[in-house]
């Protein structure tokens, strides 16, 4: 394959809801950063792509499967030992609801910091435990991060931007997501924080 920007570059389906989401980041940055990649996020609303799909999360959609849920127990575990992720702990307020984060980020990312913005939120969500229903717990994340409190706001609750989530997470359901975490390298689809490694070796 010829190395174009577009397969120099791995874009990241991305909803906060999802823990997958978090355990997928830092490796990546860790892959991007060996093989002099570029991420992107793109924002999604998960719950919505399910619906468009005819999805379910695991934990519910496996439910009645006996030993299949402890075994995904099993490998996230696998996962986080082999990347070091120890400061991982399941959010207690999951499943949450994730729009508001997701418009924020959105907005952060037209001003330039939306890298800054999703790691500070998946620390705060996923090792820390936020409730994301809290808005002032969200208000002293933002704070705490340097970010632009008061632009970020008016963005987020602005239709473009609205509009937009919906329009990405319709875009990637036509695209062939049906579920977090999903990456595109190019046209190459890849589902899975297990298909690291194959992003890993199409970056060359």
């Amino acid at each position: 394959m010829t190395k174009t920007p577009e397969t120099r570059t791995v874009e990241f389906i991305f909803d906060f809801v999802s823990p997958n989401g978090y355990l997928a980041w830092w490796p990546l940055k860790e892959i991007a950063a060996r093989k002099g990649a570029a991420i992107t996020i793109t924002p999604v609303l998960l719950g919505g792509m399910h619906k468009l799909t005819g999805n379910a999360p695991p934990f519910v959609r496996d439910a009645d499967v006996k030993g299949k849920n402890a075994y995904a127990q099993l490998e996230m575990q696998r996962f986080i030992a082999r990347h070091g992720l120890t400061k991982f702990r399941m959010n207690p307020a999951f499943p949450f609801r994730s729009v508001e984060l997701l418009r924020l980020l959105l907005a952060a990312i037209d001003l330039g910091c939306g890298e800054a913005f999703a790691e500070a939120f998946l620390r705060a969500i996923w090792e820390q435990g936020l409730d994301p229903s809290d808005s002032a717990a969200i208000d002293a994340v933002i704070a705490a991060a340097g970010l632009p409190a008061a632009a970020l706001a008016e963005a987020s609750q602005s239709a473009p931007v609205k509009d937009r989530l919906a329009a990405n997470t319709q875009n990637a359901v036509d695209r062939g997501t049906f579920g977090i975490p999903t990456f595109f390298v190019g046209d190459e689809m890849f589902f899975g924080k297990e298909r690291l490694a194959q992003i890993e070796e199409l970056l060359g």
